[in-house]
């Protein structure tokens, strides 16, 4: 099993709470820092509401995230949803879009009726095709 952790500066409720309403993601679990049995060595003061941990389930699938002071840009990957019809897909990807980068709004391509790629607000980029038919 392969699941992505995505690493926010400062930003992971905002974050899950975003994906929530775009995605009808459910988050599964949260634990902030305070809330950590023991101190972690690292934490930046006033991080005591960030969050240290967290899952959620993303079309079915689980990605976990937490707050990090050394976060990065989301360089170098997307996270890749395939959903059953054309609708789903450009509601997923205006919803996703709100203060997003669009890299390629959704049109048809030789792979996919309907296939958009941006990167939203928080960096993360995002692939949103048509699944292939069965």
């Amino acid at each position: 099993m392969l699941e992505p952790y995505l690493y926010f500066n400062g930003c992971c409720a905002e974050a899950l709470a975003f994906y929530t309403e775009a995605l009808g993601a459910t988050v599964e679990f949260q634990m902030r820092y305070s809330e950590s049995p023991q101190p972690i060595p690292g934490t930046p003061d006033g991080w005591d509401d960030k969050l240290m941990h967290a899952t959620l389930q993303i079309a079915g699938q689980r990605v976990m995230a937490a707050d990090a002071a050394n976060a990065s840009d989301f360089g170098g990957f997307a996270l890749s949803v395939s959903l059953e019809d054309e609708a789903a897909v450009k509601h997923t990807f205006d919803a996703l879009s709100q203060g997003a980068e669009i890299i390629m709004p959704v049109c048809e391509t030789f792979w996919s009726k309907a296939f958009g790629m941006l990167k939203d607000r928080f960096g993360v980029s995002w692939m949103v095709t048509l699944a292939p038919p069965e």
